[in-house]
Formats: structure tokens, sequence, C-alpha cells
């Protein structure tokens, strides 16, 4: 397997602005690539050990302008991650969370942002069993959780067109270190990413300066997805290394 995870010298590295640092994805993505950058961290709550740590709610607009001060580049995870949470969870931070990080991100001058998004937002194709899902279809969202994402979608677009920012959305699928499997028809051979393969795709799209709006979904070399990766492996070369069927074939192996 080939080592994406190449260290920069000090003096060359990106400032990036991780809202959301203290959930699951936050601290893999800094436990993957916290040699490669510095992660300037901001949470509702403090993370132990963290230096450069910012406690903020995102939905403070003022706060999260200054915590902007000197970023290279923002990753954008903060928001209830429930697919069943209440319409006022997803208005305050879904919508108008990542109203104030984008607008803060412009007003400071920032670029560059990676939006976490969700495969949810075309879950509705899933639930009819569509053989194929690509980026480039209309959303068909399956929650208000998702309507949500959607929403920040194209808020993204927006602002790539209007000031000419570089937004890239992951439409994360079921991210977890070690799944488990229920039995070989689980859902998580399709949908599964792994830490190593997400941090992969946000490495590679912070090292592409202007990749303009663009939508990728952030799904492991999994045989049996069904979800299309093909536009983040000819744009950003991304090359999965895990595969979930390698999984079923240790279950059958127990």
């Amino acid at each position: 397997m080939r080592n994406f995870f190449q260290p920069r010298p000090k003096s060359d590295q990106k400032t990036v602005l991780l809202t959301g640092a203290a959930g699951t994805i936050g601290m893999s993505l800094q436990q993957h690539l916290g040699e490669t950058y510095h992660f300037r961290c901001l949470d509702r709550k403090r993370i132990p050990q963290v230096q450069d740590m910012q406690v903020v709610n995102i939905e403070n607009f003022r706060a999260v302008l200054k915590a902007m001060r000197g970023v290279d580049a923002v990753i954008h995870l903060a928001a209830n991650p429930r697919i069943d949470q209440p319409w006022q969870d997803v208005y305050t931070s879904g919508i108008g969370g990542t109203y104030n990080v984008f607008e803060a991100a412009r007003q400071a001058g920032v670029k560059q942002i990676i939006y976490a998004s969700t495969n949810h937002v075309s879950g509705w194709r899933e639930v009819k069993q569509e053989p194929q899902i690509t980026s480039d279809q209309l959303v068909r969202p399956d929650s208000l959780y998702a309507v949500g994402k959607a929403f920040g979608e194209t808020l993204g677009q927006f602002f790539v067109d209007r000031y000419e920012m570089s937004i890239v959305c992951l439409r994360i699928g079921a991210f977890v270190a070690e799944p488990k499997l229920y039995s070989p028809n689980d859902r998580m051979l399709a949908v599964w990413c792994s830490p190593r393969d997400l941090a992969q795709l946000v490495q590679r799209s912070l090292e592409q300066d202007n990749l303009g709006f663009q939508i990728f979904y952030a799904i492991s070399g999994n045989t049996r997805r069904y979800w299309d990766i093909s536009n983040a492996q000819a744009l950003l070369g991304y090359d999965p290394q895990d595969d979930a069927e390698r999984l079923l074939t240790a279950l059958k192996l127990t």
C-alpha cells in the first residue's frame, strides 16, 4: 500500500481550520494528517493537549470569523451527525452554522473549503435501488439531515460562482475504523469509507489550489459500491486503499 501522508516541513505547512475537531472524523484527520498540516481546532468543547484550540459554537458568527485569522483553508465538519435529528438542529447548526463558516471564510480571505456532506443527500436513490449513483445527478435526500447537507452544497456552489472560491463537498459514507458485518448482505459492504481513504481524499483536495466547485463521494474502493468515485479518481488521483469485501472474507474465516 502506498503512503499518502508525507509530512511537510513546519515552515511549509498550511494552517487549516478544522471545525467539529472533537468529533470522530475530526480526531481521525488529526491523527492521519497532523504531521502534514497545522490544524487550528474548533469545537464546542476543548480537546486536551491541543494547543491551537478555539472553543466556539459555529452559530456565533463573530467567534467563527475571529478563528479564521491566518488560516489557509477550512475543513468544515461541525454539525449534528444524527440522521433523525429535529429540524431545529438542521436549521441552526446544519444551515445557519454552515453559512457562518462559509461567509466568515470569505470575509477573512480564505479561498479553500472542504465541506463534509453525506451520501444521504442522494439517499432516496439508494432506497429506489438505483444501480449507480453519480455526483452530477439531482439530489434526492432521505431525511431532514440530508436536506440540510444539500443546502450546504448549494451554498458552496453559490460561493464559488459569486466569490471565486474553491469548495469541495465530500459525500461521506459510513465512516468507522473497524466496521462490523452482520451478514454477507450488510449495507456496510457498499457504503464504508475507511479513515485512511477519507484522509487521502482530504489531503488530495487540499493540495489542489483551485478545484472550483466539486462533489466527490467519500467511499472506499468497495467492490459492491454503487456510488461513483470516478471523478475523484480522475481529478484528484484518488486511489482508495481499502475494500469492505476484505471484511467479508475475514468474517467467513472466523
